[in-house]
């Protein structure tokens, strides 16, 4: 099992805001690439893989929607409008939860509102963590055991505290090359380097 966890950090949790932001500063389109690459192949899709959109611009708690292919019956398209209808969907099924709550929000679709930290923490135990990071080991050379765990970034870098708390938990800094690159771009890169294996 794969899984990908990204930190969108601009993302807006509040529905309607989420989808008139596309195309703006916050780029909510980001999560729909993410999902994009993440989950579909030509005409078909991964049953391997669960993604996790830690959305962070907040008033309240962060909002984590879980995406796990395999027990999801309608994907509903793979543009952006369908893929970030289905992140609205979860953000409004989260209206009025408390903090570390979860909701179903349809089949392979769920919200918590759990932080990006929490989240690392609980995958942590039974994952594999590897952090995206130009100077960490290529992706060449690393070998992944049977549910590594990739952690990714939106357009605003992860702060500086937090790749030590990462290490802490045991993850790895993997490096896909010298550029800094889109997060949709790394699922790609990711994918293929493991498909080879």
């Amino acid at each position: 099992m794969r899984t990908f966890v990204l930190r969108a950090r601009a993302a807006p949790t509040d529905s309607a805001k989420l989808l008139a932001g596309i195309g703006g500063e916050a780029h909510p389109e980001i999560l729909a690439h993410v999902l994009m690459n993440a989950i579909f192949v030509a005409q078909s899709h991964r049953e391997d893989v669960t993604v996790y959109l830690v959305l962070e611009s907040t008033p309240d708690y962060s909002r984590t929607v879980r995406f796990e292919p395999r027990a999801m019956h309608e994907l509903g398209g793979f543009d952006e409008r369908a893929l970030l209808g289905k992140v609205a969907k979860a953000l409004d099924t989260s209206r009025g939860m408390g903090k570390e709550e979860e909701r179903p929000v349809e089949p392979g679709v769920t919200v918590r509102t759990v932080s990006f930290e929490r989240l690392v923490q609980q995958l942590s135990a039974d994952h594999q963590l590897f952090v995206l990071d130009r100077k960490g080991v290529p992706i060449g050379e690393q070998a992944f055991g049977a549910n590594p765990c990739f952690l990714l970034t939106d357009h605003i870098p992860m702060p500086r505290k937090t790749f030590g708390s990462l290490e802490r938990l045991g993850a790895t800094k993997l490096s896909l090359g010298p550029r800094m690159l889109f997060a949709s771009q790394c699922v790609v890169l990711i994918h293929h380097a493991l498909d080879q294996r």
